[in-house]
């Protein structure tokens, strides 16, 4: 009898992203802030500037999508780990999982590329209403008991 509920797999896999996207995130912005020439510290002392105003815009992609990656998908994690422990996390609810993991490493790379405002909205909007029907499933699983 397998005792890991499917869920946790895309669970793992948008977890490994996350670090995927830290990574991505300073072996960008080390060498453009080395080129740039900015001490860490003295920011920090100077208080003024954000590495927003002081980096090329694409550096900073990578860094804005690490924050994302820690916003709507922690109600992501909530859930995925709620169904595992109602016995909720296969079948249909494990494959809303990965749909919603997928399009969110879809929207990592547009916005850490590219950057379509348009692309990028339509991308979230679609996985906010697939993390919407697994919120509705966790609801629905926790007052059927």
């Amino acid at each position: 009898m397998e005792m890991t509920s499917e869920i946790m797999k895309p669970l793992a896999v948008l977890a490994a992203w996350t670090m995927v996207m830290w990574v991505w995130m300073y072996i960008t912005r080390i060498p453009a802030m080395s080129a740039a020439k900015l001490d860490a510290d003295e920011l920090v002392k100077q208080g003024g500037k954000t590495l927003d105003e002081l980096l090329p815009a694409n550096i900073q992609w990578k860094a804005h999508n690490y924050n994302h990656l820690h916003e709507a998908p922690t109600v992501f994690y909530a859930v995925a780990l709620a169904l595992a422990v109602m016995g909720q996390g296969n079948g249909l609810n494990a494959t809303l999982a990965w749909a919603y993991v997928g399009l969110r490493i879809v929207h990592s790379l547009v916005q850490a590329t590219v950057n379509k405002v348009m692309v990028r909205f339509l991308i979230f909007a679609l996985s906010s209403l697939v993390l919407m029907a697994l919120v509705l499933h966790t609801v629905l699983a926790a007052f059927a008991a």
